[in-house]
Parts: structure tokens; C-alpha cells; sequence
């Protein structure tokens, strides 16, 4: 059973803005543009103020060591991957960072959540078990710590000549393997939109705990918001997005835009006039 009350510190009245920066652990260069400076990345973000920041256990400490009361909360992840590179690996594999005791790094580090991938690449199907086997173990580790479990259950498209393996929008499969992820006992997931917004409603109940929409590569910031908006609407609790927030110029103005989309209710128009209001 999870700890309400670090789910409390994650969703602010129930939901939540979870800024992900943990690209390091995946060894992409391409993923790490925006990220070369991880102390400066860490204050600016900080002071933008979203609801929690995602990040790996090498980098939590430029969280977690800030002497400030108020702060985004902390969810590490605890597995890596080696799925996201532009070339096609012989191998796909999935291991947990911490071997002997997956979670215990978080709870010394006060993190509110863990997450961890459920991977389904076509024709993968060893990358997929490991996956469910690595969640098993954490499952346990968070039930001993009482520690939420958010699992990524991402349905990859094949390995593309644009590099790495895309999304895979379909929402027969989406919905079928976020139950499977309910199944092995998540208390949050981090879902890929469905193709078409207006189906991402199943995604939400067949979920049966938060949603949250995970996101992708940069964007144009209008269209961001636009299917943000669409996606909030379907039930989605929030969202965790990366690479449209530090690898834009001005995170802070994108924080705030998305922070009042998710809190405020706020239109998509709405939400890129709060971005024009920050200053870069």
C-alpha cells in the first residue's frame, strides 16, 4: 500500500505537473541538448515551481539539498533503458539502477514517487519481460517502504530510420497494456497520449488511479497546449513533460503555461498568454 501522504506532496489537489529531466540514465546525446548545465537546469526550474521534478538518483541531491521549505517534489527513477538511442541495438535490456534494494535510494532522498518503464517494443518480447520482472521487485521494495509506484507503459512503434523507436499512438493497445500495468500494482501512471485525444478517456478508466499524459519531443508550444488542453479534458490528473520544458528558452514562461492549464482550468490560449507574460 502506498503512502497518501507522499502522494499528497506529488498531486496538488489532485493533480500535478511533473517536470521530467532524468534523459542522462537513457545515454542519448540528443535527449541531453538543454541539459549540459544540470546544477543551472535544477535552480531554474526550482524557481518556476512546478509540482515535482523527475529525475535520476545521481541528480536528486541538486534537488533535495536546496535549504528551502517549499519545493517541487522528487520522483526518481529507478531503471534504465537502452531504447531510446537513434541506432538499433542487437540487445534490448532494462535493469533497475539499484540491484539489491531498488527503492531505498528514494527513501533516503525523501522522494515522493518512484517510476519505472513497462516497455513494449515490437518483437521484444525479453525486453518486455525484464520489464515486469524489474517492476515486481520494486512493486515489493515500495510496499515495504510505502512508497507510490508510478509505471511508464509505453507501446513503442518499430525502430525508425529517424532514429530510436516512436510512440505508438493506437488505443487498443495503449489501454490494454496500461491495465497490465494496473495489474502489476501501479499506483500513478505515466501514459503516452492516444492518437486521437478524444479517446484518451479509456486510457483514464481503465487506469483506475492517476494519469498522468507523458510527453515527447519539442513541440511548437501552441500546438503543446492545444492537445494538453484536449488531454486534460479526457481526465487525465496532469502531466510530465521534458523535452518541451528545458530544451525551450524560456521553462519558466512553459512551467507557468502548463502549471495553469493543469491548476487553473485554463484554455490552451489561456495558458500561452501566461507563457508571453514571463519574461525569458
Amino acid at each position: 500500500m502506498s503512502d497518501k501522504f507522499r502522494l499528497n506532496r506529488l498531486f496538488r489537489n489532485g493533480r500535478c505537473l511533473d517536470v521530467a529531466i532524468d534523459h542522462g540514465i537513457f545515454n542519448e546525446p540528443t535527449m541531453l541538448s538543454g541539459l549540459e548545465d544540470a546544477k543551472a537546469v535544477f535552480d531554474r526550474l526550482i524557481a518556476a515551481a512546478p509540482d515535482a521534478i523527475q529525475t535520476n538518483f545521481g541528480q536528486a541531491d541538486l534537488l533535495q539539498s536546496v535549504p528551502t521549505p517549499v519545493k517541487p517534489a522528487l520522483v526518481m527513477r529507478v531503471d534504465a533503458a537502452n531504447v531510446y538511442n537513434r541506432h538499433k541495438h542487437t540487445h534490448m535490456w532494462s535493469t533497475l539502477q539499484q540491484a539489491d534494494d531498488p527503492v531505498l535510494p528514494a527513501v533516503q532522498l525523501d522522494a515522493a514517487c518512484v517510476v519505472i518503464n513497462l516497455l513494449m517494443l515490437p518483437g521484444e518480447h525479453d525486453l518486455f519481460r525484464q520489464c515486469v520482472e524489474n517492476i515486481a521487485k520494486v512493486r515489493a521494495a515500495c510496499d515495504r517502504y510505502r512508497m507510490p509506484l508510478m509505471i511508464e507503459p509505453l507501446v513503442m512503434a518499430p525502430h525508425s530510420e529517424a532514429g530510436g523507436y516512436m510512440v505508438d499512438g493506437d488505443a487498443e493497445k495503449i489501454v490494454a497494456l496500461v491495465r497490465f500495468a494496473r495489474e502489476l500494482g501501479a499506483d500513478v501512471i505515466k501514459a503516452d497520449p492516444t492518437t486521437n485525444p478524444e479517446d484518451f478517456h479509456r486510457v483514464v478508466e481503465t487506469a483506475r488511479c492517476p494519469v498522468l499524459v507523458r510527453g515527447g519531443g519539442k513541440e511548437d508550444l501552441l500546438t503543446v497546449l492545444k492537445k494538453s488542453e484536449a488531454l486534460l479534458k479526457q481526465g487525465a490528473k496532469g502531466l510530465v513533460y521534458g523535452r518541451n520544458v528545458y530544451q525551450h528558452d524560456n521553462p519558466t514562461g512553459v512551467t507557468r503555461a502548463l502549471m495553469t492549464l493543469i491548476h487553473d482550468d485554463a484554455t490552451a490560449e489561456e495558458a500561452f498568454a501566461a507563457y508571453k507574460a514571463v519574461a525569458a
